[in-house]
């Protein structure tokens, strides 16, 4: 059996007739690799080593001169043994795990690990901060003072400073912006400062048990309930909140606003997105406010079409009116798919 013979340490490689090399540490290796990689254009993630570690090897890179090929050669490959050596990495702190397990942990315990993260992370803060919807951010920069909230703009990427501005005051709007001029001075300490206090007060505010607001969820319920309940229950909610009631109608879309609410250009988008069968069905049970909407559609489509369904709904005889609630159903769900898809927007009751 062989004996291993362990390898000679980098920097004391002999050649015959050759002086020996000097050491080197694992610091200056690091040093060669950064500077090989940087040679080739490669970018390398330096800002997530600790300050400490970012100085010590720009002293490294500093104070070295000439590297012989041979030696460079023999750091690549220890450096290339090392690589392949590693089984698997883990991200260094609580930053790394969040980003690794982002999407997959609830909405408390993510927040919850970004309080224990605060004030121990090297991250910066306006990661944290710019990631955030416009939705999110409003309400604090309506609140921080115009200083705070110019930084924060600066910040921001330009089109979500602009979608900010444009949900504002017009005088606040107006305020800030002339204060993001004044921003050129602040020094990079209070910038990140500022980008810290501002992601403790996001990571702070209480987790919301429901995405939507309640008129949205009040609004989707009432939809897809029989006319009879929802008529019940709006005239009950005005006598109780008539301005909550009144947001709830505009939130409300059901059969009967399609006339109101839907341009005569979507009806062949809505046309091609719905079962004909049960079309024809919600389209022979219309009556009342509901008759509107079925004229407003046979209306906007082809004279052939629209006779051929006049034609199938006569021939449907008389039908049950829980069969025609369900059909119509259908059809708001399928112009509701339709607008969240961006593929056709209802037009604003306020609007007519």
């Amino acid at each position: 059996m062989n004996a291993i013979t362990p390898r000679s340490p980098l920097g004391q490689l002999t050649m015959p007739g050759q002086p020996t090399r000097p050491t080197l540490t694992r610091r200056q290796k690091a040093a060669i690799i950064v500077r090989l990689l940087s040679s080739e254009g490669q970018k390398l993630p330096l800002m997530e080593l600790s300050d400490d570690q970012q100085t010590q090897l720009a002293e490294s890179i500093a104070q070295m001169r000439l590297i012989d090929r041979d030696t460079l050669h023999q750091v690549v490959e220890e450096f290339c043994t090392e690589l392949e050596a590693v089984g698997l990495a883990f991200p260094g702190g609580l930053d790394g795990a969040l980003k690794l397990l982002d999407g997959q942990l609830s909405a408390s315990a993510a927040t919850r690990i970004r309080r224990m993260a605060t004030g121990t992370s090297r991250a910066d803060p306006w990661e944290r901060v710019t990631g955030l919807s416009a939705d999110v951010l409003l309400p604090v920069l309506l609140e921080e003072s115009i200083e705070v909230g110019a930084v924060m703009l600066s910040k921001l990427s330009v089109s979500k400073s602009a979608e900010l501005l444009g949900k504002m005051p017009s005088d606040r709007a107006r305020r800030l912006t002339y204060a993001v001029s004044l921003t050129g001075n602040v020094a990079p300490e209070t910038v990140q400062r500022i980008g810290a206090a501002l992601a403790d007060q996001l990571d702070a505010a209480p987790v919301k048990a429901f995405e939507t607001g309640p008129v949205e969820r009040v609004g989707a319920i009432l939809n897809f309930s029989p006319a009879v309940t929802r008529d019940s229950v709006l005239k009950g909610l005005e006598e109780d909140d008539k301005e909550f009631a009144e947001q709830v109608r505009k939130a409300i879309f059901t059969f009967t606003n399609i006339h109101a609410r839907i341009e005569p250009r979507d009806i062949p988008k809505i046309l091609r997105a719905v079962d004909q069968a049960r079309l024809i069905l919600a389209l022979a049970g219309a009556k009342g406010d509901s008759a509107k909407s079925a004229e407003f559609i046979l209306a906007n489509m082809s004279q052939r079409m629209a006779q051929n369904l006049r034609d199938e709904m006569a021939n449907l005889g008389k039908v049950k009116e829980k069969d025609v609630e369900e059909a119509m159903n259908e059809i708001v769900s399928a112009i509701r798919e339709l607008e969240s898809k961006g593929e056709i927007f209802l037009v604003a009751e306020d609007s007519e």
